[in-house]
């Protein structure tokens, strides 16, 4: 799978070790940054993602901050993207299965490693259901649309 991954300063090394893991289990990583703890603004990072995301260059993205919240508002500006924070594997599931999330956000200062690579693995590997479920994300797309011919 083509995984875009990426951190502002906080979420640095936590991203380090994601990708890492996602490396070593064959998947495709394009490493968006940052490269160090100086730092940074999360909203840089979720648009390099982002994009990434909404053009599908890539199958899903991966973002990390301190708490893994201000990566997904700044995500979710671009349209296309669903991205949506995890915090438990239950809650990695259902985005997947209900909402389609293409983006997982993790908050570094919140989520342990272990549990952070087992979020990243459900959200991997979960499939959308469909379904019912279908017609909500459409949804979602329409509002997404309406904001754009605002716009116009």
């Amino acid at each position: 799978m083509k995984i875009a991954i990426a951190s502002d300063h906080a979420g640095y090394h936590l991203k380090q070790a994601l990708r890492d893991g996602l490396i070593a289990q064959g998947h495709q990583v394009r490493d968006f940054g940052t490269n160090s703890t100086e730092s940074t603004d999360y909203p840089d990072y979720a648009a390099l993602v982002g994009h990434q995301v909404a053009h599908r260059a890539v199958d899903r993205g991966i973002l990390v901050c301190s708490t893994g919240a201000g990566m997904a508002i700044a995500a979710n500006k671009i349209q296309g993207v669903r991205a949506a924070l995890g915090m438990n594997p239950e809650q990695a599931r259902l985005m997947r299965a209900h909402n389609d999330a293409n983006i997982l956000t993790l908050g570094a200062s919140f989520t342990p490693p272990p549990l952070a690579a087992e979020l990243v693995d459900i959200f991997l590997h979960t499939e959308f259901d469909g379904g019912r479920h279908a017609r909500r994300v459409a949804k979602i797309a329409q509002l997404e649309q309406q904001e754009v011919l605002k716009e116009q």
